[in-house]
């Protein structure tokens, strides 16, 4: 410890928090760089760049399913690419804050951070209880979206959960109490 410095100065480790951290700064980025390649497609023929994409991939544009993609596709007015687009990247923007806040340890994110994870807990429990199992026994992890949603709702409340129980242990340091020295005179 260097002069000057308290433990309860000292940050404590924190590894789950900067995990935590870097999973949102992550997902901000990844948002961010959606949104400037749906910006992008903003003037373009949607089912057209689907089909290409298709292609690119290697995958058969005539099948039934991706042909109703594009016909979906179409629906959408450049004012509805843009609109998306600026979701995306609000949303993206968001959540590099809080992910930034929280490796930095500022206060306030954890409370964003709370808050967004909160937010899609009764979301998944509803889409779990909405949807129906398949009807095979060839069950595998990720093959049904119904696992895949009890994985994002258990990280979620998991979350929720960890930076809610550790908020006054991992932010310490940035809580400073105010002692009382008495009245402050102004002179002119």
């Amino acid at each position: 410890m260097t002069a000057g410095t308290t433990p309860e100065s000292k940050p404590n480790r924190a590894p789950t928090l900067y995990l935590i951290a870097s999973l949102k700064i992550g997902k901000g980025l990844l948002l961010l760089l959606a949104a400037l390649g749906i910006f992008a497609l903003a003037g373009k023929d949607l089912s057209d760049a689907f089909d290409d994409f298709l292609r690119l991939i290697q995958l058969d544009p005539g099948r039934k399913i991706f042909i109703n993609i594009g016909k979906w596709l179409d629906t959408f007015s450049p004012a509805h690419v843009k609109a998306i687009a600026s979701g995306t990247l609000l949303f993206g923007l968001f959540l590099l804050t809080s992910g930034v806040g929280l490796a930095l340890r500022a206060a306030w994110a954890i409370w964003l951070a709370i808050g967004e994870s909160a937010c899609f807990i009764p979301v998944e429990i509803f889409e779990l209880l909405r949807r129906r199992m398949p009807e095979t026994d060839a069950h595998r992890m990720f093959t049904h979206p119904k696992i895949a949603l009890g994985l994002l709702l258990a990280a979620n409340g998991f979350v929720v959960w960890y930076l809610f129980k550790n908020r006054k242990r991992l932010f310490r340091h940035h809580h400073h109490t105010i002692e009382a020295t008495g009245p402050t005179v102004l002179s002119a």
